[in-house]
């Protein structure tokens, strides 16, 4: 009986190296996307995606044919939702960059959408939002992304010198 548990344990540790070695890059570039931080310097998008994977692996077993990726990503979504969302400025990223200019629903909305090809229903759903709410945060987030506001600079008046 103990040995039946020790080689489950092993075949679950196997089945989850795998699918961590072969996802891992990608829910990485979507959490380092989410915060908005840069890709070598992203500690929030570590312990987003630490948090995402533990909880994974907590429900492995109950998985049951349902697809690891989308539940891993699932708890991305839904983890950083609950701390950008309540602590915007925890996930307020420090550098500049067109990410930067987008608020934590938009970024996130915008991540899911184009970056995880995540279908429109399926968005509102996870984030428990109208499809309406999602269409219309994810074409201003694209507009931003794409025509980016222009920096301000104040002008200066050109003294020119009396004659």
């Amino acid at each position: 009986m103990r040995e039946r548990r020790v080689a489950q344990g092993a075949r679950r540790a196997r089945e989850f190296e795998a699918f961590v070695a072969g996802a891992a890059g990608r829910l990485s570039q979507t959490a380092t996307l989410l915060t908005a931080e840069p890709p070598k310097d992203n500690p929030r998008a570590r312990r987003l995606l630490t948090h995402a994977l533990a909880h994974t692996y907590a429900d492995w077993d109950r998985l049951r044919g349902e697809d690891p990726y989308d539940r891993t990503r699932q708890h991305l979504a839904v983890r950083f939702a609950r701390g950008a969302w309540h602590r915007h400025s925890f996930f307020r990223p420090a550098l500049g960059g067109t990410l930067n200019m987008l608020s934590p629903q938009e970024r996130l909305i915008l991540v899911l959408r184009l970056y995880e090809g995540v279908a429109e229903e399926q968005t509102a759903a996870l984030l428990g939002l109208p499809a309406e709410r999602v269409h219309a945060v994810c074409l201003r987030a694209m507009a931003t992304v794409l025509h980016p506001p222009r920096e301000t600079t104040p002008r200066v008046a050109k003294v020119v010198a009396p004659s």
